[in-house]
């Protein structure tokens, strides 16, 4: 009998349901179509494929440094995985605070990706106000990492770093330096320089990495505190004294460590890619999947480490721990230095 009852009640249903639907006013009949057409829209945009256009990608620095030779290197690379372009552009200033400060006023749909620098976005707020907290950028992936490098002109008088700490004691102050840009790792490592040489030296910023290799070739400056990449980049105009690693790069062998020179110096940048934090969650890790396939790729990393790249992987699942100890680490090192004067939000 109950039985019976439930079969009676399961063919009565469909047949309920359909007339009721036939006979409701037809604006009913029309919510309830659209509606049931939005949601079957919405299901198939959480599987649609990314990206389905053309990637604007930002560089915050002007063209010729690392983070343009990186984006170039890459753009293959989003053709093989992704099958569509990016189109690259510059928007130089203050140090990549210019763009920083704007990225969450950009469109937040996986479009527009910005190239981002550590330390720079850790010590920037920490000295001033720049429009932008480290807290405000959401980064979605850190590729690869450059140690630095201080170099003098290939005709320099300065052989060694002891021939040129040995002058810059004699004339403080007078011995100029060339560097991407305030509160860069470049101007980092030229401030823990100073003070474990213990002398003074003067720190010219650029506008990145290319006007920086610009003012050494020109002899603007004594020399320059630049990247691994960048003797890599200028060969034999330049000399490159000392890097600041554990051991020797090893595209440039003949050039010694900090460490080994007796000064305790090991330091440089880290590049990666940022969006509005606005973007969509699926959305960022699909573009974080999507820089990590191309950093994995064996060809890709053979073309960075021969221009003096060394390769890192951090992908959304370990960015907030990593981001952590970057922002004690640099907190402490600004901190003795004298750059920290404010207290931002780091994460």
């Amino acid at each position: 009998m109950d039985r019976d009852c439930r079969t009676r009640r399961a063919s009565i249903l469909p047949r309920f349901t359909a007339t009721f639907e036939l006979e409701s006013h037809d604006m009913k009949r029309t919510v309830r179509l659209t509606l049931a057409g939005a949601a079957l829209l919405g299901a198939l945009g959480a599987y649609a494929a990314y990206p389905e256009k053309t990637i604007s990608y930002i560089i915050a620095f002007g063209p010729g440094g690392e983070s343009d030779i990186s984006a170039r290197l890459q753009e293959p690379f989003f053709q093989k995985y992704a099958k569509q372009t990016v189109a690259i552009q510059y928007k130089a200033g203050a140090g990549g605070a210019t763009t920083w400060s704007q990225l969450n006023n950009m469109p937040a749909d996986g479009y527009t990706i910005v190239g981002t620098n550590l330390p720079h976005i850790v010590l920037q707020p920490l000295e001033k106000d720049v429009g932008y907290e480290t807290a405000d950028i959401a980064n979605v992936y850190w590729f690869h990492y450059t140690p630095d490098a201080l170099m003098v002109p290939a005709d320099s008088p300065y052989k060694s770093v002891k021939d040129l700490v040995a002058d810059a004691k004699k004339k403080p102050g007078q011995i100029t330096f060339s560097g991407s840009g305030t509160n860069s790792a470049n101007h980092l490592a030229q401030q823990r320089f100073d003070k474990l040489a213990g002398i003074k030296t003067t720190y010219v910023p650029f506008k990145g990495t290319g006007a920086s290799n610009t003012a050494l070739l020109g002899k603007q400056v004594s020399g320059s505190w630049g990247y691994t990449t960048v003797q890599m980049q200028l060969g034999d105009k330049a000399r490159c004294l000392a890097v600041a690693m554990d051991k020797r790069h090893p595209a440039i062998p003949d050039c010694p460590t900090f460490k080994e020179l007796g000064f305790d110096l090991v330091g440089g940048a880290y590049r990666g890619i940022a969006v509005p934090k606005a973007t969509p969650d699926d959305v960022k890790k699909q573009l974080s999947e999507l820089i990590g396939k191309i950093n994995k790729d064996p060809e890709f990393i053979k073309k960075m480490q021969e221009n003096g790249f060394a390769m890192i992987d951090i992908g959304l699942k370990e960015m907030p721990k990593f981001m952590a100890e970057q922002c004690k680490a640099y907190t402490q090192i600004a901190t003795e230095m004298g750059i920290k004067k404010r207290d931002p939000r780091c994460q």
